[in-house]
């Protein structure tokens, strides 16, 4: 998708909104996935409202993007544009207890960026990639913690209300891998009440989540980390194994060595081989075990 009328171009540029043309999507996923189309980039959350206004008067259809991290996109030329919270410096204040994050920072450096100021409780947080808003919007979790037990307050856009709201942590509804956001909901900042903890503890707990990664999942290879969420009971990434389908691909897509439930990119996997290979391993997991495997990963399609 393509914008293209010098007029709102130029309006999008009064509101500080910086379009970047035919981006390839590829280049902003972990997945190293995806098709191309402008890319929006904006640096004031007040404008929201206003640019989604002038895009859906436009017929301009949009996704949000964040960190790229948890996402398979289709291949190539997308029928929406992509927007993208500016990072903003700084993306990290701490009052007491309290931090509040913009949804752009990064999830890892926020993890360190407390600790310094000896506040803990996200340590097993510290190996998952992506954004702070990406992280709220599916209730990133590992190694017995979620972010959302932390949330107190979330700044966000309503899609429905068309307007930006703050919600108490108390008004969100937190389960295994789930929110109750609105699929067009974004995220903008969030208000995490911490636990204090010595710098030396903290970082003692990052070294073991870090040692327990480095040894279950395939860091270096280009991946959107779990594709299924786990089943009542049960663990998609043993059923997987259990069928020796480590090592199964469809083009280029690949059911990782090291961890069943992670399909990387082994080269120049399309969009397409990686649905396959989605489709084909839930087909297998639903005939031995009778369990419908559902996706952990989000899919855009074009």
């Amino acid at each position: 998708m393509r914008i293209k009328e010098p007029q709102l171009l130029s309006v999008l540029g009064e509101l500080g909104v910086q379009v970047q043309p035919e981006v390839s999507l590829a280049e902003l996923t972990s997945l190293g996935i995806g098709g191309t189309t402008d890319l929006v980039r904006i640096t004031r959350h007040e404008t929201i409202p206003e640019l989604l206004n002038l895009l859906e008067g436009y017929g301009i259809a949009h996704k949000f993007l964040g960190g790229g991290s948890n996402l398979l996109v289709a291949d190539g030329e997308l029928a929406f544009v992509a927007l993208q919270l500016v990072q903003p410096d700084p993306d990290v204040v701490i009052e007491g207890n309290f931090a509040r994050v913009d949804a752009a920072a990064d999830l890892g450096r926020t993890v360190t960026r407390c600790a310094k100021h000896n506040l803990g409780g996200l340590e097993g947080l510290i190996g998952v990639p992506g954004t702070v808003g990406g992280a709220l919007r599916m209730n990133a979790g590992a190694y017995g913690t979620q972010i959302g037990t932390y949330v107190r307050e979330v700044k966000l856009y309503r899609a429905e209300a068309r307007r930006l709201e703050m919600l108490g942590g108390e008004q969100i509804s937190f389960e295994y891998r789930h929110t109750s956001f609105a699929p067009d909901d974004m995220m903008l900042a969030v208000k995490l009440e911490l636990p204090s903890k010595p710098y030396a503890e903290i970082l003692q707990g990052i070294r073991i989540c870090n040692e327990k990664r480095r040894a279950s999942q395939p860091l270096g290879q280009k991946s959107a980390g779990c594709i299924f969420r786990n089943p009542p009971g049960g663990s998609a990434g043993r059923m997987i194994d259990e069928l020796g389908l480590k090592g199964h691909s469809v083009g280029d897509a690949k059911v990782s060595d090291r961890h069943a439930n992670f399909f990387v990119n082994a080269g120049e996997a399309s969009a397409t081989d990686m649905l396959a290979l989605i489709s084909d391993v839930r087909d297998r997991v639903q005939k031995s075990f009778e369990v419908t495997l559902e996706n952990e990963v989000v899919v855009w399609n074009a």
